[in-house]
């Protein structure tokens, strides 16, 4: 029996886990730098320790509404393909165990998220948790987009 640590943080009323192994940091919103022509979901670039990553609306690129930020957004910070990316989220709440033999494979279809993104769901006592795997949130083509944001800072 293995188990396995994530990350739990909301888009809309519905709450995520990812891999706490695919999150460097957990950060407050920082000051971003909108860029153009760039696809819709990327925020823009923003300085964190003195390296430039480029921001995703997480809530956009999985097909919702555009995020509105408060005081409990927060940007997961992960290393996709050795390139640092943060991902905004509506709210990063905790850290919890979850034992593999809960995770069930993810339903083809979930109202209101693209099932591409979901590696599992989680059925825990009191709610479902739905386990994205960051590293498929991009395309290996939008991927490409955000290595060029990145060299040309």
């Amino acid at each position: 029996m293995s188990t396995e640590k994530y990350i739990v943080f909301r888009l809309n009323d519905q709450e995520y886990g990812a891999s706490i192994q695919q999150i460097v940091s957990i950060e407050k919103l920082l000051d971003m730098t909108k860029l153009p022509q760039v696809s819709d979901f990327i925020e823009g670039i923003t300085k964190l320790r003195g390296e430039v990553i480029p921001v995703i609306d997480l809530k956009r690129r999985m097909d919702m509404d555009k995020t509105d930020k408060t005081d409990h957004s927060r940007m997961l910070v992960a290393l996709v393909d050795d390139v640092s990316v943060g991902f905004i989220v509506d709210e990063a709440s905790d850290v919890i165990d979850i034992d593999e033999e809960i995770v069930e494979p993810a339903p083809t279809s979930i109202r209101g998220v693209n099932a591409k993104f979901l590696n599992g769901v989680a059925k825990l006592d009191d709610r479902l948790l739905l386990l994205v795997d960051l590293a498929y949130i991009l395309n290996h083509q939008e991927l490409n987009e955000v290595k060029e944001v990145v060299e040309e800072q």
